[in-house]
């Protein structure tokens, strides 16, 4: 094999890829897959943090920091799919494997709902750890404010403002595994996830695993913020946020790239078996 080898699998060579990997998901052990699940949420939490981070400094512009805090966002995808985890938003992709009739609806839906119940207690255990590590204190509290800020942001949004942020969301998470599926190496991976990864970030767009962290450290927070005005913030307005951003992330996982893919590869090019 040479040093330098450019040589990436074809759209066509990921189609099935994803495919075959669908299958081994959908029938992990149900405690793989918890364990699994809940690492994802943990490392979507920590680049969330590494996001928080960098635009809570006020010097920085606009375009600056929405730049730079997509690139710092990209860590939890990286670690997702470098370390190993299982993320629901991602595995929206095994529609492809369902639609080929390689797993049936129970396994995908099972699968699905184990892993939004563990990136989510990842997710919150995560910000349980940094909320008593007094981390929102730096900055001069600068970093709790903007959890606070950020919280609020989401929960204020509409219905339709937060699905169609979802929708397109989740078809840049899923570009971004798709393109990393493409990869042979870590490098190659890396840089495929991170552009779609900080495009989605930079945009203002809605990831419901992120979301369940940002949401619980503004939980965590408000009451030691005086200069954010957080009303929305309790139950009734993470539900009001969630809700619909997980149903935009089905949406732009499931439909517009595993859907639209399988249409294209599974079907139009593939010659019967």
């Amino acid at each position: 094999m040479a040093v330098f080898d450019f040589d990436v699998f074809t759209p066509a060579q990921i189609a099935e890829r994803v495919e075959a990997i669908g299958v081994a998901k959908a029938r992990l052990p149900l405690l793989a897959m918890a364990m699994l699940g809940m690492a994802a949420g943990g490392f979507v939490a920590l680049g969330a943090l590494y996001y928080t981070l960098v635009i809570s400094d006020a010097s920085l512009s606009f375009a600056a920091a929405r730049l730079l805090g997509g690139l710092a966002f990209s860590l939890g995808l990286i670690l997702v799919i470098a370390a190993g985890a299982e993320m629901f938003t991602g595995n929206n992709l095994l529609v492809m494997a369902w639609a080929d009739r390689r797993i049936t609806t129970r396994e995908m839906l099972r699968n699905w709902g184990v892993l939004y119940a563990t990136n989510g207690f990842g997710a919150v255990g995560l910000a349980l750890l940094v909320f008593f590590s007094h981390h929102g204190d730096m900055n001069g509290g600068a970093i709790a404010a903007q959890y606070v800020k950020i919280a609020a942001a989401k929960t204020s949004l509409t219905f339709m403002e937060a699905f169609f942020k979802g929708v397109l969301c989740n078809l840049l998470v899923c570009l971004a595994v798709w393109l990393a599926l493409a990869g042979r190496t870590l490098t190659d991976k890396i840089l495929a996830i991170v552009f779609p990864i900080s495009a989605f970030v930079a945009a203002g767009f809605e990831h419901c695993v992120a979301n369940m962290y940002f949401l619980a450290m503004g939980l965590l927070l408000e009451d030691s913020v005086q200069t954010v005005a957080a009303p929305s913030l309790g139950l009734a307005g993470i539900l009001r946020n969630l809700i619909p951003v997980t149903l935009g992330n089905i949406v732009g996982g499931s439909l517009m790239i595993a859907a639209v893919y399988h249409a294209i590869y599974n079907k139009a090019l593939r010659k019967p078996r």
